[in-house]
């Protein structure tokens, strides 16, 4: 499996999850590419603003609520990601149908306890 991880919704804020998750991610050995609507560094990682054209993504793992999502549906996807992961608030059955169309693998589940149980 691919080992870079994309963060979409990325945060600046130590305490969020998204910020969690990429110093996690980085701790545990994955190469992490991070997107957020605010510029800046999270454990030397860049958060992107600009949709980059990233390549071997293996996990995009998300933390941007559902009605966001519906504009990223086709990045997302054109990505082509082994797997996206549904964190806790970021539910969403629409995508979840437009992924299986796309032959694209999702989990409902939090990075965080994926990777404190080593089931990454």
């Amino acid at each position: 499996m691919k080992k870079t991880t994309l963060v979409f919704g990325a945060s600046l804020k130590p305490e969020r999850y998204s910020n969690l998750a990429i110093n996690r991610l980085i701790n545990n050995g994955f190469t992490v590419k991070a997107f957020g609507m605010k510029k800046g560094e999270v454990a030397g990682i860049t958060i992107n603003t600009e949709l980059m054209p990233y390549k071997d993504i293996g996990t995009v793992t998300l933390y941007i609520n559902p009605e966001r999502q519906k504009g990223y549906y086709d990045y997302i996807i054109a990505l082509k990601p082994n797997r996206v992961i549904f964190n806790p608030g970021t539910e969403n059955p629409e995508f979840y149908n437009l992924l299986k169309q796309n032959n694209i693998h999702f989990e409902v589940a939090c990075t965080l306890v994926l990777l404190s149980t080593g089931q990454y």
